[in-house]
């Protein structure tokens, strides 16, 4: 006699793209979602430049989250039209979607990032940063505005930072995902390699380390990436637009350049799980967000 006569639930996988204006805690979000850093965050808007996949693997279901760059049309450039293609294309590709806006206030802009969204794909509205609002009726107000043009599966209000509400927000995630086998291996957190993550590390540093300009003019190139054993040798390159940025990247005596490579050897060692030997160079690259080829290598496409 079987010892259940309740048949086996089956297993669950699909993309999920996170989607919202610049600066409304998609990439904390999504590292939460996940239980790792896999994605870089700063207070600074628009700190995502490529798509990035977060694998969460549970017993019943994988979940790969699709950290995209914040939809804005402020600026323009080509780098900024890349940014906006590569938004649109991913929402193409994925099984699901979570629109993410700060719970705080829903803009133009929210809804100009909803608008990207398919109809006919699986919605999941998610005001996030609850646990700094000061006045909740207005908020149980601005629920009830939400735009009628997408029907969402689920409105989960979270807070990134705290926790609030993420293992509700992967429940109602995992009822839209379609039955399918895992895409990845269990133990794996992202499709991006090392050499990727050590990139993203150092530019979250400069975001989080130098002025409010500078971060958007400067890009990372990684020059040689080597392993020995379970040490990592990186050379890095910091790329900035004009000569005069050059002294500020590196700062007074140096020390600015050297405490961006202190805290991003730092995390990638938590990351990698081994030492690390970082060394970071400055060089003076005009135009480089407009040079369609310097793009392509910096992985913008």
């Amino acid at each position: 006699m079987p010892e259940s006569s309740q048949p086996a639930a089956l297993f669950r996988c699909g993309q999920i793209a996170v989607i919202g204006r610049p600066n409304v805690g998609k990439s904390t979000l999504l590292n939460r979602l996940i239980g790792a850093k896999v994605t870089i965050t700063s207070r600074k808007a628009q700190t995502t430049r490529l798509p990035v996949r977060g694998i969460l693997t549970t017993d019943t279901a994988q979940f790969v989250f699709v950290d995209t760059p914040g939809y804005q049309t402020k600026h323009g450039g080509e780098m900024n039209k890349r940014l906006n293609a590569s938004v649109r294309k991913t929402l193409d590709e994925v099984d699901a979607i979570l629109w993410v806006w700060d719970a705080a206030r829903l803009v133009e802009a929210d809804l100009a990032a909803l608008a990207l969204a398919p109809t006919n794909r699986a919605i999941i509205a998610v005001p996030n940063k609850v646990d700094l609002l000061k006045d909740k009726a207005q908020f149980a107000n601005q629920l009830g505005d939400l735009p009628k043009s997408h029907q969402f599966s689920a409105i989960v209000p979270v807070s990134a930072t705290k926790s609030t509400q993420t293992k509700a927000l992967l429940d109602e995630i995992e009822k839209v995902l379609p039955v399918g086998e895992p895409m990845f291996d269990a133990d794996d957190m992202t499709d991006k390699p090392e050499r990727f993550l050590a990139t993203e590390i150092i530019r979250e540093k400069i975001f989080r380390l130098t002025g409010d300009e500078l971060p958007y003019r400067a890009a990372v190139l990684i020059e040689k990436f080597e392993q020995e054993g379970n040490l990592r040798r990186i050379f890095a390159a910091i790329l900035v637009d004009k000569e005069s940025q050059r002294p500020i990247m590196i700062g007074a005596g140096g020390e600015t350049l050297k405490r961006i490579g202190t805290e991003a050897r730092v995390d990638m060692q938590k990351l990698f799980g081994g030492p690390v030997y970082l060394e970071l160079f400055v060089k003076v690259k005009s135009g480089w967000s407009e040079n369609a080829q310097m793009l392509r290598e910096l992985g913008i496409t």
